[in-house]
């Protein structure tokens, strides 16, 4: 391979990091604006959020078509290979980021209508938050190629998972308190579950690029921590 092509092939894995980077700051910002509509009852904000689902789509696309097109022109192999596969399995993770932080941000309406009080979504706003670390620290660490980060926000999603377990346990208590809560409180409800799966595909894309910067996989046996089928209280 002539150093024409080897530096053609590089620009090319290049562009297909960078779309990836890409779509991980928007991931995050989405999350961050989805959560902040909800918390402000913002509709003007969580309107805009719907509409970057479709430039994340769209990313998605392109980097989609640019990875098949290197596949077929340049037959990438070892690592290479490993870093054009991986990204379009983190791209197809951080598209469904925004997928779940859109359905956060069509509930903002339906969430303000019901009057929620502020104590209801107090512990989604500090799920919200550590949520966001993960989001932004996954980027970070792919971008520094940084493995060892890498693992440890994987196994750094079981405080999700915990928070999740207790944010579902408050919402079930206020519910069970005054029937009147229960439709803000079942949207809230849902909106925590899906910043809890936000949490599973950043670990996605941590397995994916850890695999991508060392070509071996992390340990499947990550333990999760779910507690919402227990976690009815006592009447």
């Amino acid at each position: 391979m002539g150093e024409h092509t080897v530096a053609s092939f590089d620009e090319e894995l290049g562009q297909i990091s960078k779309l990836v980077r890409d779509m991980g700051d928007l991931a995050g910002s989405m999350v961050e604006s989805s959560t902040k509509a909800l918390l402000k009852s913002d509709n003007g904000l969580a309107q805009r959020v719907v509409s970057d689902d479709a430039i994340m789509d769209a990313r998605q696309r392109e980097l989609d078509n640019r990875a098949i097109t290197l596949i077929a022109k340049r037959q990438p192999m070892a690592q290479d290979l490993r870093a054009v596969i991986g990204a379009i399995r983190m791209a197809g993770d951080f598209e469904r980021i925004g997928d779940l932080a859109k359905n956060i941000a069509k509930r903002v309406g339906a969430v303000g209508q019901s009057g929620t009080p502020r104590e209801f979504s107090h512990s989604i706003d500090a799920m919200a938050q550590l949520v966001l670390v993960q989001v932004d620290g996954v980027i970070e660490k792919y971008a520094a190629a940084d493995p060892q980060g890498l693992a440890q926000l994987r196994a750094d999603d079981e405080r999700i998972d915990v928070k999740y377990t207790s944010v579902f346990r408050e919402l079930l208590t206020y519910m069970m308190e005054d029937p009147r809560n229960i439709t803000p409180c079942t949207h809230l409800l849902f909106c925590a579950k899906n910043l809890e799966r936000i949490g599973d595909h950043v670990t996605n894309i941590a397995e994916n690029a850890y695999y991508v910067l060392t070509g071996e996989q992390l340990p499947p046996n990550r333990p999760k921590f779910d507690e919402t089928a227990a976690a009815v209280p006592a009447a």
